[in-house]
C-alpha cells in the first residue's frame, strides 16, 4: 500500500521502514531510560566524577576492536539476522541489570561489566542497522529520507526516554527503569520479524576478512569529501559529545535540580536533536546540504562553551536544547552524505568506519572529560572538550571550503 505523506516523510510510504520506525523509537526509548538510570545510579554509588567518564569508557571500548570486523559481517550476512541477534543480547543484559538492582546486589563493577556486553552486541548492532536503510525502502528517491528519519528516530526517543526515565526513577527506583528497556527491545525484535524484505544479493567473498577491512578505509581515506566528513564526527565525538557524560554531576553539583532534572536537562538536548533531525529529513530537495553541515559544526560546539558556564537551569535546559539541534544537524547531514555516496557493495564497511569514529573515540572523550572535571570541576571538563571541537571546527571551515560545495 502506498501513502501519500508530506516530504520530511517520505520514507514512511513503505511498510518495512514504518514498522522499524515504530520498532525502534520504542526501543531507543528504553535505551534512553537506561543511561538515565545507569548515570545517576553510578554516581550515587561512587560520587565520582571520574567513574561516570569510566562505565562510559569500558561501554564503547568494544567499538574499538570490533566495529570494523562487524561492518564487513553486514555485508556477508543477511542484517535483519544480525539485528535479531544483537537486539536479543540487549534484551537479555538489560533483564541482568534489573534483576541485580531490583535485588540490592548490584555493583559498579557489575554495571561496567554489562556495559562492556552492551558495548559488544552494540558494535554489531550499528554498522548493520545503518546498512539496513538501502533495504527497507522499496524506491531509492526515498533513500536519504530514510537515512535522515532514521537519525530522528533516535532523537526522538531521546526527547521521551530521559523525560519518563527521570520521573520512573525518581517514582520507582532504577530497577524499574532497566526492566522496562528490556520489555522494549520486544517492539523491534517483533518489528523485524514482521519485515519482508527483499533477498539482496550479496557477492561471495573469498578474499580474507581483513582484505574486505582494508577495502572500506581504504574508500574513506581516498575520498576527499568522505574523508573529511568522518574526521568531523571523529573530533565532535571525542571531545565535544564527551559533555553527556558530565550531566549527573550538573544536575547533583552544579544546577541542585536531582533525578527530575537530570531528565529533564536530557529530554531538553533530544527535543533540539528531534528538530535538528527533522530539518535535515526536510531539506531532501535542498542540494547543498554542505552548508547545513558546516553550520552545525560550528553551532554545537559554540553553544555548549555557553552551556559549559551556565548556573541557571532554565538557561542550561535551553542551551542544551540548541546543542542537540546543532549536534543532530551535522551528523544526520554526514551520515546522509556519506551514504549518497557509498556504493552498496561498501555499504556496511564504510558504514563501519564511520560508526567507529562516532562512537568509538567516545570511550576516550568519556575519560578526558571525566579526568578533567574531577580535577577541576564539571564546567571546565565541558570546557576544554568544546574549545578543541570549535577550533577543528574553524580549521575545517578554512582548510577546506569543498565541504560546504557538497551536494546530495
Amino acid at each position: 500500500m502506498s501513502l501519500r505523506l508530506p516530504s520530511t516523510f517520505a520514507a514512511m510510504r513503505h511498510r518495512n521502514f514504518r514498522l522499524w520506525f515504530l520498532g525502534q523509537t520504542l526501543s531507543q526509548m528504553g535505551t534512553w531510560m537506561q543511561s538515565v538510570a545507569q548515570g545517576w545510579l553510578v554516581y550515587d554509588l561512587t560520587g565520582s566524577k571520574f567513574a561516570l567518564g569510566a562505565i562510559s569508557f569500558v561501554g564503547t571500548l568494544p567499538t574499538l576492536f570490533l566495529m570494523l570486523p562487524a561492518g564487513a559481517l553486514a555485508d556477508r550476512v543477511p542484517r535483519q539476522r544480525v539485528l535479531l541477534f544483537t537486539q536479543a543480547t540487549m534484551m537479555i543484559l538489560a533483564f541482568i541489570l534489573a534483576v541485580l538492582a531490583a535485588t540490592g546486589v548490584l555493583r559498579v563493577w557489575h554495571v561496567g561489566l554489562l556495559a562492556a556486553g552492551l558495548g559488544i552486541a552494540n558494535s554489531f548492532d550499528a554498522p548493520a542497522r545503518q546498512a539496513l536503510a538501502v533495504e527497507m525502502v522499496e524506491d531509492r528517491r526515498d533513500l536519504m529520507n530514510a537515512i535522515a528519519l532514521n537519525a530522528t528516530i533516535f532523537n526522538l526517543a531521546r526527547v521521551v526516554g530521559p523525560a519518563v526515565g527521570g520521573v520512573v526513577l525518581a517514582a520507582l527506583g532504577a530497577a524499574w527503569c532497566f526492566a522496562l528497556n528490556g520489555l522494549s527491545f520486544l517492539a523491534v525484535i517483533v518489528a523485524l520479524l514482521m519485515m519482508k524484505l527483499p533477498q539482496a544479493r550479496r557477492e561471495v567473498r573469498v578474499e580474507p576478512l581483513t582484505a574486505q577491512i582494508a577495502a572500506g578505509i581504504k574508500y574513506v581515506l581516498e575520498n576527499p569529501s568522505v574523508r573529511t566528513m568522518t574526521m568531523l564526527v571523529a573530533v565532535a565525538s571525542l571531545f565535544g559529545f564527551s559533555y553527556s557524560v558530565l550531566l549527573p554531576a550538573f544536575a547533583v553539583d552544579v544546577l541542585r535540580v536531582g533525578e527530575t532534572g537530570l531528565g529533564a536537562l536530557n529530554a531538553a538536548t533530544g527535543f533540539g536533536a528531534l528538530v535538528g533531525s527533522l530539518i535535515v529529513a526536510s531539506a531532501g530537495k535542498f542540494r547543498r546540504k554542505g552548508l547545513l553541515l558546516t553550520a552545525g559544526s560550528l553551532v554545537f560546539p559554540a553553544t555548549l562553551l555557553f552551556f559549559a558556564f551556565s548556573r541557571s537551569f532554565w538557561i542550561s535546559a535551553a542551551l542544551l536544547s540548541v546543542v542537540g539541534l546543532a549536534f543532530v544537524t551535522q551528523n544526520a547531514t554526514c551520515n546522509t552524505l556519506i551514504q549518497s555516496i557509498v556504493p552498496d557493495s561498501l555499504r556496511g564497511r564504510v558504514m563501519a568506519v564511520y560508526m567507529l569514529m562516532f562512537f568509538g573515540t567516545a570511550p576516550f572523550g568519556a575519560l578526558q572529560a571525566g579526568a578533567v572535571a574531577q580535577a577541576l570541576g564539571p564546567a571546565a571538563g565541558v570546557a576544554v572538550g568544546a574549545g578543541i571541537t570549535l577550533t577543528f571546527a574553524l580549521v575545517i571551515l578554512f582548510a577546506a571550503p569543498f565541504l560546504r560545495r557538497v551536494e546530495a
